[in-house]
């Protein structure tokens, strides 16, 4: 029986739903295969996890997977508590509107990016970007890392506990590393 049923109820989020991410290996390999990954973090990063808070494995990700990192709201303030500077800070609707935009040619004016990655936005917010994302940025692939299924993600994790959830992203690590 799949899990993928929306935390958020009272939304709809039409036909088009994101596949279930019942392997976090997938992930790994959709990164090594994007020309142009990138990273958007929000300040829940900061404060949920078990041993040690997402935001450390954000980093870790970042790093193995060379994937440019956005922090938003005030998650620029972990990443630098870490030794970690993040290539760009914004508010998360800021980085969804230039992901959207045709003409926007990255943070590093190399081009698009194909694949976005995200983690530790706040359900609600990240529900309206990948919504915004699904229907307008038509070359954009996104992965939802969070803990409650996003259905209008590309791939999303199904609602799993906290443990599990710590343990994907440890999987989406050590596969960029090639562990």
């Amino acid at each position: 029986m799949s899990r993928a049923v929306a935390w958020q109820t009272a939304e709809v989020a039409g036909p088009m739903k994101a596949q279930e991410l019942t392997k976090p290996e997938v992930v790994p390999a959709l990164v090594k295969r994007a020309k142009r990954p990138i990273l958007i973090v929000g300040h829940e990063a900061l404060d949920e996890g078990g041993d040690q808070p997402p935001i450390v494995y954000a980093i870790e990700i970042a790093k193995a997977g060379k994937v440019p990192v956005v922090a938003t709201a005030h998650a620029i303030r972990g990443f630098l508590k870490r030794g970690f500077k993040p290539d760009s800070s914004m508010p998360a609707m800021d980085i969804a509107n230039r992901l959207k935009d045709p003409s926007w040619k990255g943070l590093d004016g190399k081009g698009q990016y194909d694949l976005a990655l995200l983690m530790g936005l706040p359900y609600y917010i990240e529900w309206v970007v990948l919504s915004g994302l699904k229907h307008f940025a038509d070359n954009l692939k996104t992965v939802s890392l969070g803990r409650y299924y996003q259905p209008n993600a590309t791939w999303s994790f199904p609602n799993i506990d906290q443990a599990e959830w710590i343990k994907n992203l440890k999987a989406i690590v050590n596969g960029l590393e090639g562990k």
